[in-house]
């Protein structure tokens, strides 16, 4: 017989050609899966932004198709070689052109330019990948990519980013492994596209799943449980390359309206309780004082240094205490960075707690931790905002009827007088005589503020399109000639018209009230919400916010809107929860816990109690009935009787049948089927108190088997009579019993007396076991 011939390994080919294909689909897929997450973070310039996907795209065409690498080892490297002398020039030139907006230019240049740098390593080389080192070397460069996207953002994009690329990492090492280990052994090819090769596939791709969803949860644990004693360590790796401007002690008309060009979100607002007592908060940041005809300024001033409390917060005191009724609002604030030091607040601030700076003790405070408070209420962050900051806030809104404001006085403090009538030198005539106009028919403060504010929102249109040179004179233009702007136009306005008319008012800027999303529940603050106001001051009540903007286009939401939303509450949630994650989150996830523990507990304990409480019911008023039905218990016994036989019914009925035909043959035959209903009544007797027969023993083996010296002879009787009468003399060693012999009713008798006796020596021996 011919023997099969042995399996050679070919060194040319290569091994398992299904391992092969997987490893090759795996390690593009990491490569591009590290690529684009830094392409998607919306840090890189357009040309960067662009050219790696197109190379992927080209790449995954020719890898479908079966060709090989596009670049030789020695052009990919002289390649690499030259970029190393462009790197000079993109570091100094180009990176540094496009940081030029970034809070830190040098740094985000020779971030940028080192990006460049690795994705340019990256793409060469997966397209001139031939050896097991050039792949182990793309698998590094793959991980430096998905580390250069850490930096650049830690967006909820990042997590799903970092999930896929920890599933194709495995899969690509252990088939590189493979790969590696089949490469000089002997063995039979798996060829790919077949069974075996789809099998091994699929088990690849389930060990690597299955392993990076551990990891993810053995490192979410960890994350979590690890204790925190700073803010969210992630929020300072958030990176932005420019930040937004426009809020400061110095604005000039049309920069805000620059900002609201942007939809990108700048804060996320959280009220504590019912969110439609934030619909119309307006979150102010910085308030400005003087106006020169073309921009509002704060003249310069010392700071009041507000210290952080020894249970970490800080205390403001009110305006006007006892003024008016005043609705309390807390609420929660995750604020994106922004290049202002302003704190962006709901009127009146009573309390606020964040760590908002890390600043080195001053003397005379206990706690290294403090904010900066100017003449107008504004809170500003020593430490900036360059990182994102959550902080948790109380305000007491004023909520005053217009009734009670008719009534304010209209004396108001020197103080006031001296700071918030000031009008700009050269001011247009026209302007005082429009604001005596529209207030003529009003007697009283309030009137005058609500006419003024009514004649701007009817009167002039709302619009971001402000093409043209400027003009010297942008009030008087904005209400005399063009008749339309932004929001800085209107509250510029009205504050200049209010003054005009004697009546304190001030320009405030921050946001406005924003969209609010009922499936993460905040409000969702974006730039194009930057907004401007103006906050007129009342005797006894203090400033009250009035918005002489009229409303825009309200847009129509369609359904990439509503998910959107979703991915807000995501982002929220990845931000809340991920990014400034720290000792103060783990203090509420404990509490959270506990306090969920106990309800749950207690809920179970309800629910016992309850049916315990109904099961006493339903037994007592059962038996109220019982007692006045005559048809209870029959009924009952006919239902028993047929669970019973639902149960046990073909069993017990053939044990009924046999019993009755035992019974009705007393005096008669010992028929085969009586002795064997006896025999396996016996076996039955047995087997409860220990002695159960064995399939492969015999009757007399069973019966010699009995160890009981008082049972012994009565079953070796009982098995004799058995054997006697199922198979007559057709057992060797038993002498034959005649006709005469099985007709005598004496044997019938005997057999059951001898069963009758055995079960009186088993319930004695149970007695004397006791």
């Amino acid at each position: 017989m011919a023997s099969a011939a042995p399996t050679v390994a070919n060194p040319t080919a290569p091994p398992l050609p299904a391992v092969q294909r997987y490893f090759e689909i795996s390690l593009f897929l990491l490569v591009a899966t590290g690529v684009m997450a830094i392409v998607s973070t919306g840090k890189l310039d357009a040309f960067s932004t662009v050219l790696p996907p197109v190379v992927l795209l080209y790449k995954g065409i020719r890898l479908w198709r079966g060709r090989g690498p596009e670049l030789t080892s020695r052009a990919a490297t002289g390649l690499v070689l030259a970029y190393f002398l462009f790197f000079p020039l993109d570091l100094w030139v180009i990176s540094r052109e496009l940081a030029a907006g970034a809070p830190n230019p040098l740094m985000y240049a020779a971030l940028l330019s080192t990006i460049h740098l690795l994705l340019f390593a990256t793409l060469v080389r997966l397209c001139s990948a031939r050896s097991t080192r050039d792949h182990a070397f793309l698998c590094l460069l793959a991980i430096g990519c998905m580390l250069g996207s850490a930096i650049l953002t830690v967006g909820a994009g990042f997590l799903a980013a970092l999930a896929l690329f920890l599933v194709l990492a495995v899969s690509t090492f252990v088939a590189l492994e493979m790969r590696r280990s089949a490469a000089d052994a002997v063995s039979p090819a798996v060829d790919f596209g077949s069974p075996l090769a789809r099998h091994l596939n699929r088990a690849l791709f389930v060990i690597s799943a299955v392993v990076a969803v551990s990891a993810l949860a053995l490192g979410g644990l960890l994350f979590f449980l690890i204790p925190r004693v700073t803010t969210g360590y992630l929020s300072a790796f958030n990176l932005r390359p420019t930040l937004m401007t426009g809020f400061s002690d110095n604005v000039t008309l049309g920069e805000i309206g620059q900002i609201q060009q942007s939809s990108e979100i700048v804060m996320r607002i959280h009220v504590d309780g019912n969110p439609a007592t934030a619909k119309e908060v307006h979150w102010r940041g910085i308030v400005l004082t003087n106006f020169n005809g073309t921009r509002w300024y704060t003249p310069a001033e010392s700071r009041e240094v507000v210290p952080e409390s020894s249970i970490g917060e800080y205390k403001f005191s009110a305006d006007e205490p006892g003024g008016g009724a005043l609705v309390p609002l807390r609420y929660t604030v995750l604020m994106e960075p922004i290049a202002t030091d302003a704190i962006f607040l709901a009127p009146q601030i009573a309390v606020l707690r964040g760590r908002f700076t890390d600043a080195l003790p001053r003397p005379g405070f206990a706690s290294s931790g403090f904010l900066l408070r100017d003449s107008t209420g504004s809170i500003f962050n020593p430490a900036h905002n360059a990182v994102t900051i959550r902080y948790d806030a109380l305000s007491l809104v004023p909520a005053i009827s217009p009734p009670e404001l008719r009534k304010a006085p209209a004396a108001f403090p020197r103080k006031i007088r001296g700071l918030y009538l000031q009008l700009p030198a050269r001011l247009d005539s026209r302007i005082p005589r429009l604001a005596g106009d529209i207030a003529a028919q009003s007697r009283n403060e309030y009137d005058r503020v609500a006419a003024i504010s009514t004649y701007l929102q009817g009167h002039y249109r709302y619009t971001l399109d402000l093409k043209g040179p400027a003009p010297a004179d942008p009030l008087a233009n904005f209400l005399f000639v063009r008749r339309e702007g932004h929001c800085e136009y209107f509250a510029t306005a009205m504050t200049v018209m209010l003054r005009t008319l004697g009546i304190p008012a001030r320009y405030a800027t921050g946001f406005a009230p924003g969209e609010y999303n009922d499936v993460a529940g905040d409000y969702i603050i974006r730039s194009s919400d930057a907004h401007a106001w103006v906050e007129v001051y009342f005797p006894g009540y203090g400033w009250l916010t009035f918005d002489p903007t009229p409303a825009g286009n309200e847009q129509h939401r369609g359904m990439f809107d509503r998910l959107g939303l979703y991915w807000d509450w995501v982002q929220y949630n990845w931000g809340e929860w991920v990014v400034n994650y720290d000792f103060y989150h783990q203090m509420m996830v404990g509490r959270n816990i506990h306090a969920t523990s106990r309800t749950w507990s207690d809920r179970a304990r309800d629910f016992y109690r309850r049916g315990q409480r109904a099961a006493l019911d339903a037994i007592l008023s059962l038996d109220r009935r019982t007692e006045a039905s005559p048809y209870f218990l029959p009924s009952l016994l006919v239902v028993l009787i047929a669970v019973l036989f639902a149960l046990r019914g073909r069993a017990l009925l053939r044990y009924l049948v046999a019993r009755w035909r035992l019974r009705a043959h007393r005096g008669g035959n010992l028929t085969a089927s009586l002795a064997t209903l006896e025999y396996s009544e016996l076996l039955r007797l047995l087997e409860k108190r220990g002695w159960k027969k064995s399939p492969a023993q015999t009757a007399f083996e069973f019966a010699s088997a009995i160890s009981s010296p008082e049972l012994a002879a009565p079953v070796m009787e009982f098995t004799e009579l058995y054997q006697r009468a199922r198979f007559g003399s057709g057992i060797p060693g038993v002498p034959a019993m005649d006709a005469s012999e099985l007709d005598h009713p004496a044997r019938i008798e005997r057999m059951t007396a001898l069963l009758r006796s055995i079960r009186d020596l088993l319930r004695s021996r149970k007695r004397s076991v006791r």
